[in-house]
């Protein structure tokens, strides 16, 4: 059958479609389903073929787009079939690209070795310097770090404090997520295997760090992790009408992005522990709620 998707907004949808015999026949639902199936006969397969190829160019008109056939061939047998059979879906940009010119990249590193070098510093001070370097990095928004060694040392010189034994020492795991939210994603990846792998036992980011841990392996997908464990532990105070917005724009296409494999977004969401944290339960109910 051919396939086609249309992934917009708060619609994460397929639509499937084949002549067999005389009818004229569609399978369609939401991505994560395996769909609803209808038949209509005509008098002969070519008067099917021409309602086919009638309805495939309003699907075209309203936005679908069709997956290849390649992609369809291997989906699994069985009622998760049609779901599984999505393609792999470009999400939407998270920033707008910056030019890391020299000058961008000396002024981030010095913010942020001057983050890192802050200890003891009053709540409010070492905040200022999270902001400061946070806009240092937006200023070359989707550099890659370690395509530049120097920056890459200063990142991983305030990621690594995220961990630190003393409290009086420590940059929030929070924080240093809205760092890693200015450049590409495999600076995500790279700390999550390296220095955020293994964080002292009974550290106070350990559940947090556990959950992220868990999410890249389910999702095997760097970006889409790295946003998906942004909104798990936002702050509390954040504004709800930022996040439900960054939430809607995204689920769509992590709806469609577990199809693939035969899940869903319900069973994925059931599948996170909050391990009793209230707040990350709130966000978990607020994901379920759409």
């Amino acid at each position: 059958m051919r396939r086609f998707e249309f992934v917009q907004g708060s619609s994460a949808k397929f639509w499937m479609t084949d002549v067999q015999g005389n009818a004229f026949v569609v399978v369609y639902g939401r991505l994560g389903t395996s769909g609803q199936r209808k038949e209509k006969d005509f008098p002969s397969p070519d008067a099917a073929r021409r309602e086919m190829e009638k309805k495939i160019a309003e699907k075209l008109r309203e936005g679908y787009q069709e997956v290849s056939a390649t992609a369809a061939a291997a989906a699994p047998a069985g009622a998760k079939g049609a779901a599984a059979a999505a393609a792999p879906l470009e999400l939407p940009p998270r920033l707008v690209q910056r030019e890391a010119t020299p000058e961008r990249i000396q002024a981030a590193i010095e913010s942020l070795n001057g983050l890192a070098a802050a200890r003891g510093r009053r709540s409010w001070a070492l905040n200022r310097r999270l902001q400061h370097a946070r806009r240092a990095l937006e200023r070359i928004a989707g550099v890659v770090p370690s395509a530049h060694p120097a920056l890459e040392r200063a990142l991983d010189g305030v990621l690594e404090r995220v961990i630190a034994p003393r409290a009086g020492d420590r940059v929030p795991l929070v924080g240093a997520l809205q760092l890693l939210l200015q450049v590409d994603a495999s600076a995500f990846a790279k700390v999550m295997d390296g220095l955020w792998k293994l964080p002292p036992p009974g550290h106070p980011t350990a559940p947090a760090l556990k959950l992220a841990s868990e999410q890249l392996g389910a999702l095997n997908d760097p970006e889409l992790s790295l946003r998906i464990i942004a909104l798990l532990l936002s702050r509390p105070a954040a504004p709800a009408t930022g996040w439900s917005l960054r939430w809607r724009k995204i689920s769509p296409h992590l709806e469609a992005y577990l199809a693939r494999s035969g899940s869903s977004l319900k069973k994925y969401l059931g599948s996170i522990d909050p391990s009793g944290d209230p707040h990350l339960t709130g966000r978990i109910e607020a994901m379920r709620a759409g």
